[in-house]
């Protein structure tokens, strides 16, 4: 039953919304198939799906190291971002290094910097540490004064889209973007190469299964992981084995950051490919939802992020074609996660009615206490 709550969790959501479609005065069925047979008609929807997909897997495989460990990280949005502005740091360095020919800064240089080929996975790179680096912060507030991890990474969501703020609408503004706050848009060799042309899936997509293969290797057959969920499940008995407690949360969040990190460098490099205030559509939100409805493991974070992947999607078209609004998207994500804690709750705990007479309750306030026993 703990696995086929997952699927009664959706089936409720969908009654759930066929529900909310009626009070809408909307048609059940025709809101129905905007959400789960659109983003699957054609090649180009599913490619798009799997695209919203890849920054859903890899956000949600570091946080389930993370509760695995039972360490409540929830700014893996935060981490996006960060991740987002490091590697589009980079790819922007590259662009006004004169890599497209145009005299663009003071210091171009007349040579590329090395081979044009490894510019991508270099911004990658950066998006993991400047991801991992900002989930160290709340690493070392945890680990130096037992600061509440929950709070402090969710605060830090904030201040990472107010740094992302500052940059594009201050230094890192394009001159020449008719006053939009965005940046130059990168050069194309810090692109990620499309996997599946014309469509914009990218090779981002790929390296999201090999990081779900690597997380399950991780996960299951390593010591390091094994010591990671025995500090989750049982800390007195990790601590009786000597397993580190700090190990395994400097090692639980700065492999959920740099996972994170590695989204929104790739989130940059591939389909947005220049930095805007707007970059992150809630991916590292929606992905707590899509450990929870994977089961926290590596291969049911792949179906529950389609799934969440699918919901974006059909948000984004209930829009245009039903007019409505996009909150609906987030009512459904919150629906789903709602859903699934009650059925688990059903699963670990039988829900009994009692009735008791007054009469009973009565008689048995007289009753010597010896027979009350």
């Amino acid at each position: 039953m703990a696995w086929v709550s997952p699927l009664l969790a959706l089936a409720l959501t969908v009654l759930l919304a066929s529900l909310l479609f009626i009070a809408l005065d909307k048609d059940p069925l025709a809101g129905l198939a905007v959400f789960f047979v659109e983003p699957l008609r054609g090649l180009r929807p599913i490619s798009e799906l799997l695209l919203k997909a890849t920054p859903l897997m890899l956000c949600a495989l570091g946080l389930a190291a993370c509760y695995r460990a039972n360490i409540w990280n929830i700014g893996a949005e935060g981490q996006f971002l960060l991740g987002a502005i490091t590697g589009g740091g980079v790819a922007l360095w590259l662009t006004m290094y004169n890599l497209d020919g145009q005299t663009l800064m003071p210091f171009q240089s007349p040579e590329p910097l090395g081979p044009r080929g490894l510019y991508a996975p270099v911004v990658l790179l950066a998006g993991a540490l400047g991801g991992a680096l900002w989930a160290a912060i709340v690493a070392w507030l945890r680990d130096k004064f037992n600061a509440n991890e929950i709070l402090v990474s969710l605060m830090l969501v904030y201040v990472a889209q107010q740094l992302l703020n500052y940059l594009v609408f201050g230094p890192w503004k394009d001159p020449q973007g008719y006053n939009f706050p965005q940046t130059k848009t990168f050069d194309v060799s810090t692109w990620l190469p499309v996997l599946l042309p014309p469509t914009r899936l990218h090779w981002g997509f790929v390296v999201a299964l090999v990081a779900v293969l690597a997380f399950w290797l991780f996960l299951s057959k390593s010591w390091r992981g094994y010591q990671l969920q025995v500090g989750g499940l049982a800390p007195a008995a990790a601590r009786y084995a000597g397993f580190s407690s700090r190990g395994t949360l400097w090692t639980a969040m700065l492999l959920s950051g740099a996972m994170a990190g590695l989204a929104g460098a790739m989130e940059v490099a591939g389909p947005v490919r220049q930095l805007t205030p707007h970059l992150s559509t809630g991916y590292g939100f929606a992905a707590i939802i899509a450990c929870f409805v994977g089961r926290l493991h590596p291969v049911g974070i792949v179906f529950s992020s389609l799934l969440l992947s699918m919901l974006l999607i059909g948000g984004e078209l209930s829009q245009s074609r039903l007019g409505l609004p996009n909150a609906l998207t987030s009512v459904f994500q919150g629906a789903l996660l709602f859903m699934l804690l009650a059925c688990d709750t059903l699963i670990n705990y039988r829900v009994r009615w009692s009735v008791r007479r007054a009469g009973l309750k009565k008689e048995a306030k007289h009753e010597p206490r010896g027979a009350q026993a």
